[in-house]
């Protein structure tokens, strides 16, 4: 046989094993050797390894396999990381366009919360609440009793949301300077969208009233409105606000007579009493809260005074100036303090007449000493001061059913 010749060539390309490893091939007249592929096979090997591993890895979740040791919790971690950064484009897209979503409806909620007022909302809620028990006798806690309650306190709160819902549409250029953080001053509602919310709450409003068959509480919810229309609306013969004395007149007529003696007689209505009867509680009641709303009228234009006379709209503030007008609210709260006092010392309960008195030496003296730090040259002073009084007025609503 011929002498064999004995040559050297690089490794096959895509084996990085064997790369850097010389493969011999000898040729003779008839002597071929095959080439070694012992490494192809040992690099598909590994690489298929790799690839159960990985999948092993993205199946596994928290709590679903125990990782034998702290190395596996580190892969799985990885492998958690990279599948969610492998997500297709499409859901991907379909997460930001959810959590955008949800972000809208969050920022639109909070809109509708500052848009009802929610101060006022929770004294219609407290008044509600309070006037009603105050019409219950011993054992008429019924399930009639709680049936009427439900009807005056969602109808009163949806036209609490209605009435402010007015007052706001027509005040946009007045609160963009007095309370800019309201939906419509702020722009986060449009003039369009208070409208909606303004007439759908009055509608479902009036609709309780009408399906209640309670003739004094359609009255309430009726005469709210019409005077919630008149104090803002700024037509000829309207915007009754710009007056001092016809502004405190629709503050008085609501807050003191209306919800007063409206949600009393409908208590009493529901409860089977032929005619409306006023008790010494509810003409208490009546009486301190007309002095009470008196307040509340002059002591909410106080911090408003920049932005109302730029307006033009002329409230006892703006003649009179700050200080003059505070302390004449003060002083009307503590005669009606003082009167309180007397009342609850006529009735025959001596725990009546114990809890009134000192109930209402006590939040004299709270108004006493929180308007004597009160800063009359600083708005946002006197704007926490006003919301104090509000304070007030709900500690005076839990009260009245301990008139007896």
């Amino acid at each position: 046989m011929a002498s064999a010749q004995c040559r050297s060539r690089p490794g096959l390309a895509g084996s990085a094993l064997m790369s850097s490893v010389p493969r011999m091939r000898c040729t003779g007249p008839q002597v071929l050797l095959r080439p070694c592929t012992w490494g192809n096979g040992l690099a598909r090997r590994t690489q298929q390894e790799q690839r159960q591993r990985q999948q092993r890895q993205q199946r596994r979740r928290p709590g679903l396999l125990p990782a034998p040791h702290a190395a596996d919790n580190v892969g799985a971690a990885a492998a958690s990381r990279s599948s969610s950064s492998d997500l297709p484009l499409g859901a991907a897209v379909t997460a930001d366009g959810l959590q955008a979503r949800l972000s809208g409806v969050a920022a639109w909620l909070d809109a509708l919360f500052r848009f009802t007022r929610p101060h006022t909302m929770l004294g219609t809620a407290v008044s509600v609440t309070s006037v009603s028990a105050l019409a219950l006798g011993p054992g008429q806690l019924t399930a009639t009793a709680l049936h009427a309650f439900l009807q005056a306190l969602s109808s009163a709160l949806l036209m609490n949301v209605c009435i402010v819902g007015i007052n706001q549409l027509y005040d946009v250029e007045i609160d963009r300077i007095n309370k800019p953080y309201l939906p419509l001053a702020a722009g986060d509602f449009s003039s369009a969208t208070g409208w909606a919310i303004v007439c759908a709450t009055g509608a479902v409003s009036l609709a309780i009233g009408a399906a209640s068959a309670s003739q004094p509480l359609l009255a309430t919810l009726g005469g709210s409105l019409l005077l919630g229309i008149v104090y803002s609306t700024d037509l000829p013969l309207l915007r009754w606000k710009r007056s001092p004395v016809l502004a405190a007149a629709c503050i008085l007529a609501v807050r003191a007579v209306l919800v007063q003696l409206g949600f009393f007689f409908h208590m009493q209505q529901a409860l089977g009493l032929a005619a409306p009867l006023i008790t010494r509680p509810i003409a208490f009641a009546t009486g301190f809260m007309l002095l009470f709303s008196v307040v509340i009228a002059l002591f909410k234009d106080i911090p408003d005074i920049a932005g109302d006379r730029q307006g033009g709209v002329s409230t006892l503030s703006v003649r009179l100036g700050p200080k003059r007008v505070f302390w004449t609210c003060i002083c009307i709260l503590e005669a009606a303090y003082v009167g309180a006092i007397a009342v609850g010392l006529q009735s025959n309960l001596l725990w009546s007449r114990v809890a009134t008195t000192a109930a209402h030496v006590a939040l004299g003296a709270l108004l006493l000493r929180r308007a004597r730090r009160t800063d009359l040259t600083s708005p946002k002073d006197i704007s926490k001061c006003y919301m104090f009084s509000w304070g007030l007025f709900y500690a005076e609503y839990l009260l009245l059913p301990l008139f007896r």
